[in-house]
């Protein structure tokens, strides 16, 4: 969760480190820090401040570090308060050694407890600083890599770390497990980071480490080692995305932005993926042969939060599309299931990060049965898409915003498209079908760009009803998903408690909430369970429930049952979730807004959710 940075070269270091920091707060914003070795005084210096970025960018125009190597860390909190002692990062006794951490440490307290018995001092609550003293254990007279993989075979949990010592200033170390860790690759310099977007801007070539890998960086040279010491060859990867694709470029909020560019990014996805003439689909990194597709059975789907969102809609395509059935659970529970699952399951893997730690552990139990994984991703060279036996991208570039937008259309973009490609391998459809359903789809980016017309009225919606103190979204069938993904939105960035559920199960507990102080979003698109949506409009209205509804456009009768009321275009029922979400989107964000919330970076929340 947390944002590692660290920096060697010939450059000042602070400047670069900052930077690199602002582009990963979404890993977390409890607290920061910086540390830079000052060779001529064969010493480190720190500066770290609990808050945002803006706290330790203050902290350092008043007290700046000067040096060309340095390590930087901006925190989600686990183990101790987010206060300026459990800031990362931390020094060992002698203040030669300093490490930043990004994991959890299961086994600290008895380390912790070992280590002051040899006469370590801690000066935090947290679970990184045994790292730090356990490297100081072993840092006598060995290089400091060798001295960081001895430390790092005695801990149980996950971790990415960034190691610098003044004994060897031209030394920067990373390491990792469990948590994800790149090199970028310059000329002069090198890099560190938890995430690409912290590098761009200085380079585009990266290395991904792996589990169980080490990294020796100079300002030329870099070396990949395991944690027995011996060398792993890795292949450099050019990254696509732009710098500007990190920034706001005239925004006022990261999420508002992603928002926006829904259209273009599905609209490429779409095009790139498919033959207009031939109706044809095709997945260059889909590496999973023909005929083992054709041999599938079942199809379960794992994932996190809006990702799971996603997958959900995924499972009603899939078993409409393909008639296959499908199951779907969240990844932390399917880790932990008695799983029946084999070769003749395909599961298939949602994440926007590939770094979520449960959704890792969940493929890695789904290999172990003998299943095959096909992932859904943006991050390019991710750990879930190395592990994967086959990946489908959505090139939906950098999500900076922590509540997911752009990440998860794109996410389900892909998955209707797997859905026909896969019903086009095993004769399930026509040609002739799966032309008509792409020209729909089509449409779909048009579509969404009429929608964001209507920001200005959907912000008025907004602002009438954010004063309210709960929320209640319903929806059916395939936009059963659009409601929890709609309450999840709004209780991530305006912390308003909001819940989804199916319509048809609002009889059974939920109507208990209607009441003239809580508003009821009603997803009634047009569809086969239309009349039983206007039903469920009939008795919130009975029940003075304050409804606010998403239909399709020149829908007069639901006009007549409330004013409150975004239409969206027509389009196929299957494609509505496309559509539905962007209303649903606004909504919150405006609301998030108009409550003063800090909408890009809500509270105790993070992007990528990399410890269990």
């Amino acid at each position: 969760m947390c944002g590692i940075v660290g920096y060697i070269g010939e450059k000042e270091a602070q400047p670069i480190l900052l930077a690199g920091l602002k582009r990963l707060e979404y890993r977390g914003y409890d607290s920061s820090g910086i540390a830079v070795v000052l060779p001529k005084k064969d010493s480190i210096s720190i500066r770290k401040s609990p808050g945002k970025i803006q706290a330790l960018e203050r902290l350092v125009k008043s007290k700046p570090l000067s040096g060309v190597v340095g390590i930087a860390h901006t925190r989600w909190a686990t183990h101790g308060a987010p206060t300026q002692a459990n800031a990362h990062p931390h020094l060992d006794c002698s203040g030669q050694v300093s490490i930043v951490h990004n994991g959890i440490i299961e086994n600290y307290e008895t380390l912790k407890l070992q280590l002051i018995k040899e006469g370590h001092t801690f000066n935090s609550q947290t679970d990184t600083e045994v790292i730090v003293h356990l490297i100081e254990k072993f840092y006598k007279n060995i290089p400091l890599e060798e001295a960081v993989c001895k430390a790092l075979k005695l801990l149980s949990g996950s971790f990415a770390i960034g190691v610098i010592s003044a004994r060897e200033p031209n030394k920067l170390i990373g390491a990792r497990l469990g948590g994800p860790l790149i090199v970028g690759v310059g000329k002069g310099e090198n890099f560190l980071a938890s995430d690409v977007p912290a590098v761009l801007g200085f380079t585009k070539e990266v290395i991904f480490l792996d589990e169980n890998e080490i990294v020796v960086l100079d300002k030329d040279n870099f070396q990949v080692r395991d944690l027995e010491g011996k060398t792993v060859f890795k292949n450099i990867t050019h990254i696509s995305w732009d710098i500007a694709q990190a920034e706001k470029n005239g925004y006022d909020h990261f999420m508002l932005k992603e928002i926006n560019e829904q259209p273009k990014i599905l609209e490429s996805l779409i095009n790139s993926r498919t033959h207009k003439e031939t109706g044809a689909i095709f997945f260059e990194e889909q590496n999973i042969p023909e005929a083992r597709l054709k041999e599938i059975k079942e199809i379960f789907i794992v994932a996190c939060g809006t990702a799971y969102h996603a997958g959900m809609v995924a499972k009603y395509a899939l078993e409409s599309v393909c008639g296959i059935p499908t199951q779907i659970d969240v990844s932390s529970e399917f880790r932990y299931r008695d799983l029946l699952i084999g070769a003749e399951t395909l599961v298939i893997a949602i994440s926007q990060s590939g770094e979520t730690a449960d959704t890792l552990a969940g493929i890695r139990e789904a290999k172990r049965h003998g299943s095959s994984v096909i992932s859904i991703c943006n991050v390019l060279g991710s750990t879930l898409t190395r592990e994967s036996d086959g990946v489908i991208y959505t090139h939906a570039g950098p999500e900076i915003g922590v509540a997911s937008t752009k990440a998860y259309t794109a996410q389900l973009t892909a998955l209707y498209l797997f859905a026909f490609y896969l019903a086009q391998i095993r004769g399930v459809l026509s040609v002739t079908k799966i032309k008509k359903l792409l020209e729909e789809l089509r449409k779909v980016p048009a579509h969404q760009v009429e929608i964001l017309k209507l920001q200005k009225n959907i912000a008025k919606l907004a602002h009438k009803h954010s004063h309210l103190g709960s929320f209640l979204y319903l929806g059916r069938n395939i936009n059963y998903p659009s409601a929890l993904e709609g309450a999840l939105k709004l209780k991530e960035i305006s912390y308003i408690p909001a819940e989804g559920y199916a319509a048809g199960e609002m009889k059974h507990g939920p109507i208990a909430l209607i009441d003239e102080y809580r508003a009821v979003v009603c997803i009634a698109p047009a569809s086969k369970v239309y009349e039983k949506m206007v039903s469920n409009i009939q008795e919130i209205r009975s029940r003075k429930g304050k409804i606010i509804a998403i239909a399709t456009e020149g829908d007069k009768e639901i006009k007549e049952l409330t004013r409150e009321v975004v239409y969206i275009p027509k389009i196929e029922e299957i494609f509505s979730p496309l559509l539905v979400v962007l209303p649903l989107q606004l909504l919150a964000y405006h609301i998030a807004v108009k409550r003063g919330c800090d909408v890009d970076q809500p509270r105790n929340l993070a992007k990528s959710v990399t410890v269990e």
